[in-house]
């Protein structure tokens, strides 16, 4: 990532220099920190590729893969690739990066003993989590977690075992790493820590682990991720000055002039760097060296680790520990949301910071670390502090430096964002994406990307979505919504006959009924005009005119009783199609419009609702019950989260899904909402999806108990009812909002506002009838009638 993010930077000052890239991998060079995402079965290798072979040819690149350097003769300025194939350089970039450290422990060649480092190391622990059962991992580093988390998404029961009193010891306190453990522990990975390994047991294979105390944990896999060293047995064959790293100076250049280096390989100033924003600083500087350009210096970063561990938020930067008597903690300590927050204050001023939880502070506090700022009236604010960013005028963000990277994954700085927002006159989120591609990876940068767009373009700044609902209804979502409100408008029409053009059309109709809807929570008027076809008449309309009958089978349960009747209904009423659907029901195909409120007497059923904007469906696995790699009982949840939420209308369809453990057979992790079972508990995910676009959920939180999963899935399914644009679903709604605002607003919230919320969902919960309740009584005398006109001239004149 170092070496190609600095040969960017290099092309960009248009050396006409004539590259080559040798690289020992067989891949295009990718995003070494999202692969714990690949080991979790959330991306591809494809997804987490940075720059294509299309890349490497337009900017005149040779590329050399499955090539490794063994050797670099100096004096001729010849490197000797393993095939003994010489390649000339006049200058020479060495981005070697680092390898595993590996500790002394007797057995670590076994079959099943892996290291997690790069794609071919992540390639093969996946192909062992097929037939593995038990896994330990050595490590209780960042890596070593994201290992664990990746090989437990695919069903393996995971133990962690490290050395020292706590995880992450390089980036939390102890207080820090006891709030990290408990909540890595609610997801069923078991944590043990003060334990050294001794050896891998087994004989040729690995069959477990053997501590010097002389206890033991089984295992069909082991993985050693105990940290990383420089990877400089290249750069010795140059005869370079090396440490622990290949030593540079400020201009990143070795004791060769010729040869540069920039990396985890590199040691500046005594330190060696792991992280991807300081390697990016070093490229950058390195870039104007090697062109000629010399004059930036690299003098070391201030160490800020911002990352997700298992889903879990987490911080810290600077001098987080506090321990001598003339620093001074402000700290604060949710136990049961399993947040942790701590700043460090030295002369009035903050030198560190630790948050678990909730990282939503990160950037103002990391800025109060570099700028070195007074603390004096903010002391009462460090922690809970969160300024708006205001279009037009300098935010929080924008009062940071430029060198500061906003997107971690893929070091994306805020001067690069600017520059390319005034360069090229960018006035979305998506085209900053698309052009410096930031917030490409992991995404929880969203939010400070869009607030440095919106304060670079002031007005011109444009929303993904149209300011105005509809031509039709010229105001935003949220005027109309706060007119309806204030004025009291409970009818769709009423609102077109006030503000808009008395008319309307087939986009705002349906919206402005849906809206009315959500803000009187079911106590309107309905105004069946304003609905589509499908919602008049409780059906799906299919390309013949007849209509799609779904019953309701909560979780994707069904009794003899109920299928009974699906089967008789169908041979009376000649259904032309009985159809398993992919949400665990029954679709019966084919029915004639003035069949429906018949059809619906004869099952006895609730609707499906699988022709609305609405709650469609929970789809669950057989969990506890039945299977027995199952943690939590998912059929339960799945038929109660169902029955907590149908008949209610959203902003676009809701599908939901429930699984009892992570092998996730009923597809949780591509629902709008999941929750999926862990030993100890639940995590509950949002924004999946498995249409046209395909994405892995987000994880809202993990909890311990059914009752907390159900609470969090339904504060965010009424945040979205609330907040979704029409027709945008939660796929597009959490990276247009962000998940962390998401969680601040939901999960996170103070008791009131989440008490609020789930109020308001009760309410309109209990407004909720069965649509097909109407074969007793149609809304309309002519409901389910058509109307047909004759075919041929004939009949019109005999009509006249």
């Amino acid at each position: 990532m170092a070496g190609m993010a600095c040969l960017d930077a290099i092309l960009k000052f248009k050396p006409g220099f004539e590259v080559k890239v040798l690289s020992e991998e067989p891949y295009l060079n990718y995003n070494r920190i999202l692969l714990s995402a690949v080991l979790a079965g959330e991306k591809s290798v494809e997804e987490i590729t940075i720059n294509t072979e299309e890349w490497y040819r337009s900017s005149g690149i040779t590329l050399c893969l499955n090539t490794r350097a063994a050797e670099i003769d100096a004096q001729k300025k010849i490197v000797t690739t393993a095939d003994g194939m010489p390649h000339p350089y006049d200058r020479l970039l060495l981005a070697t990066g680092s390898v595993p450290f590996i500790p002394p422990i007797d057995g670590v060649k076994k079959e099943g003993v892996f290291t997690f480092r790069n794609m071919a190391d992540t390639a093969a622990i996946l192909e062992s989590c097929e037939s593995a059962k038990k896994a330990v991992v050595i490590g209780g580093g960042l890596l070593g977690l994201e290992a664990a988390r990746g090989i437990s998404n695919h069903g393996v029961h995971v133990t962690v075992v490290h050395l020292m009193d706590r995880l992450m010891e390089v980036q939390l306190d102890a207080v820090g790493g006891q709030f990290l453990k408990r909540e890595i522990e609610k997801l069923g990975i078991d944590v043990l820590l003060n334990k050294s390994t001794a050896r891998v047991m087994g004989e040729a294979r690995a069959e477990g682990v053997m501590f010097k105390d002389g206890s033991i944990v089984e295992a069909d896999m082991v993985v050693i991720a105990c940290g990383i060293r420089p990877h400089v047995e290249l750069a010795k064959t140059a005869g370079l000055k090396i440490n622990r790293g290949v030593v540079v100076n400020d201009f990143m250049e070795t004791s060769d002039p010729d040869i540069f280096a920039v990396g985890e390989c590199v040691e500046h100033r005594e330190k060696v760097y792991g992280l991807v924003a300081p390697l990016y600083d070093q490229g950058k500087v390195l870039a104007a060296t090697i062109t000629g350009n010399k004059g930036p210096v690299y003098e070391g970063s201030v160490l800020a680790t911002k990352l997700k561990v298992m889903g879990i938020e987490l911080f810290s930067a600077g001098d987080f520990k506090g321990e001598e008597p003339d620093k001074e903690i402000v700290s604060y300590q949710d136990h049961a949301f399993g947040i942790y927050k701590k700043v460090v204050v030295q002369n009035e001023r903050v030198i560190g910071t630790i948050l678990i939880g909730d990282a939503s502070d990160a950037n103002r506090i990391l800025e109060m670390i570099r700028s070195r700022a007074l603390v004096d009236e903010k002391r009462q604010r460090l922690l809970f502090d969160t300024p708006p960013a205001v279009a037009g005028s300098p935010s929080d963000v924008m009062s940071r430096a430029d060198s500061d990277t906003i997107c971690g994954c893929i070091g994306v700085t805020k001067g690069q964002i600017v520059s390319a927002v005034r360069d090229n006159g960018l006035k979305t989120f998506s085209a900053v994406k698309t052009c410096t591609k930031a917030s490409t990876g992991c995404g929880t940068c969203a939010g400070l990307v869009q607030d440095i767009l919106k304060a670079v373009c002031g007005g011109e700044f444009e929303e993904e979505k149209k300011d105005v609902l509809c031509p039709c209804v010229p105001f935003p979502k949220e005027r109309i919504r706060t007119m309806i409100q204030t004025q009291k408008i409970r009818k769709a029409q009423d609102v077109l006959d006030i503000y808009g053009d008395g008319v309307g059309c087939s986009l705002c109709k349906p919206a402005l009924s849906f809206i009315v809807d959500e803000v009187w929570l079911g106590d309107h008027e309905e105004d069946r005009s304003a609905r589509f076809i499908n919602d008049r008449v409780h059906a799906n309309i299919q390309k013949d005119g007849t209509f799609s009958v779904i019953p309701r089978m909560r979780g994707g349960v069904t009794t003899p009783s109920e299928l009974r009747k699906i089967a008789d209904a169908a041979e009376k009423y000649n259904v032309r199609m009985v159809k398993v659907t992919g949400s665990q029901r029954i679709d019966l195909l084919g029915v004639k419009k003035e069949d429906l409120p018949k059809i619906w007497a004869d099952l006895g059923m609730t609707s499906g609702y699988a022709y609305a904007k609405a709650v469609r469906m929970v789809k669950s696995c057989v969990g506890t019950d039945f299977c027995r790699y199952g943690t939590q009982d998912s059929i339960a949840a799945g038929i109660r989260l169902e029955t907590l939420l149908e008949g209610l209308y959203t902003p676009a369809k809701v599908k939901m899904g429930v699984v009892g453990c992570p092998r996730n057979c009923a597809e949780a992790t591509v629902k709008d909402i999941g929750l999926v079972g862990m030993e100890g508990g639940w995590q509950v995910v949002i924004g999946g999806a498995a249409g046209k676009i395909v994405r892995s959920a987000d994880i809202l939180c993990a909890v311990k108990t059914t009752e907390e999963a159900f609470e969090a899935a339904l504060l965010f399914f009424q945040y979205y009812r609330e907040n979704g644009e029409y027709l945008e679903r939660t796929y597009d709604f959490i990276p247009r909002v962000g998940l962390e605002k998401i969680r601040r607003e939901t999960t996170l919230a103070p008791e009131e506002k989440k008490k609020a919320l789930l109020e308001r969902l009760s309410r309109a919960r209990a407004k909720v009838v069965n649509p097909w309740d109407e074969h007793k009584k149609p809304a309309q005398p002519l409901q389910f009638s058509d109307f047909v006109l004759p075919k041929d001239a004939d009949a019109l004149m005999g009509a006249h």
